[in-house]
C-alpha cells in the first residue's frame, strides 16, 4: 500500500498530469488534443502522460469513430482531487471582498458531476436543516421524511441505489471548506436542476449560472437567496 501510494502521489504531483486531472474535473470527456491545449504541452508529451495515467487506472479511454476520449476511471478519482484541493493554502482576503465578491467558480460550480461552491454547500445545509438528509458518524443518510421529499421532488432513490457507485456522501468543498453532497444523489439533484433550467452550464468552465427561474425555485425548496 505504501509503495502504491507513493507511486500514485508522484503521478498526480507532476505539473502536466495535475493540469490534465484538473481539466477532467469538468465532468466531460476530452480528446488528447484538447487536453494538450489545456495543459499547454505537445501532442507527443500528452500521449506519454495519458499513458501513465491510464496504466495507474486513474483514467480510462473510450473510442468513438476516429477519436479517443479520456475521462476518470471512476468517480472516486474526482473526490480525491477535490479533497486534495482543500489542503491548498487559502489566499488572504479582506472581509469586504469575502462577503461581497464571490468569483463564479467559487459561488456555483460543478465538482465533477454534482453541485459545489457556495450554492452547493447552502443546498446541503438546507437539506440537513429540513432533516431530509441527516448526518451520522461523518456520513450522510436520507431520513424517512427525506425519502418522501425526494419522491415528491421527482427523484427515484431506488434507481439511484442500483447504480454501481456511492449512493450518498459528504464531499469537502475546497472553496467553502465545508461539505456538499456527492454520490448518485448529488448527481441526480444537479441533473434535475439542469433539466428544469434552474441552472445552466458555462462553456469551457466549471462555473454554473443560476437562471431567474432557478433563483425562485432555490428559495422555494431550499430557502437559498441568490
Amino acid at each position: 500500500m505504501e509503495d502504491q501510494f507513493i507511486k500514485t502521489a508522484s503521478l498526480i504531483g507532476d505539473p502536466t498530469r495535475a493540469l490534465i486531472l484538473w481539466t477532467l474535473m469538468d465532468g466531460r470527456a476530452f480528446t488528447a488534443t484538447e487536453l494538450a491545449v489545456s495543459a499547454n504541452t505537445s501532442p507527443q508529451n500528452i500521449s506519454m502522460h495519458l499513458g501513465k495515467l491510464l496504466d495507474a487506472d486513474l483514467l480510462c479511454v473510450e473510442k468513438q469513430g476516429r477519436h479517443k476520449y479520456y475521462r476518470f476511471s471512476n468517480k472516486e478519482v474526482a473526490y480525491a482531487l477535490e479533497a486534495m484541493a482543500n489542503i491548498v493554502p487559502k489566499p488572504a482576503v479582506s472581509l469586504k471582498n469575502k462577503t461581497e465578491n464571490y468569483p463564479p467558480i467559487k459561488f456555483c460550480r460543478t465538482c465533477y458531476d454534482h453541485l459545489a461552491g457556495k450554492i452547493g454547500v447552502a443546498l446541503t445545509d438546507s437539506l440537513l436543516e429540513q432533516k431530509i438528509v441527516v448526518e451520522k458518524n461523518n456520513a450522510f443518510e436520507i431520513s424517512k421524511e427525506g425519502e418522501k421529499w425526494f419522491s415528491d421532488f421527482g427523484i427515484n432513490l431506488e434507481e439511484a441505489q442500483k447504480q454501481k457507485r456511492i449512493f450518498l456522501k459528504p464531499c469537502l468543498d475546497w472553496s467553502e471548506r465545508r461539505n456538499h453532497i456527492a454520490g448518485s444523489v448529488g448527481t441526480l439533484l444537479f441533473n434535475k436542476m439542469i433539466k428544469e433550467d434552474w441552472l445552466r452550464k458555462t462553456v469551457n468552465s466549471r462555473a454554473i449560472t443560476i437562471t431567474g427561474k432557478g433563483e425562485k425555485e432555490l428559495f422555494k425548496y431550499f430557502k437559498i437567496v441568490v
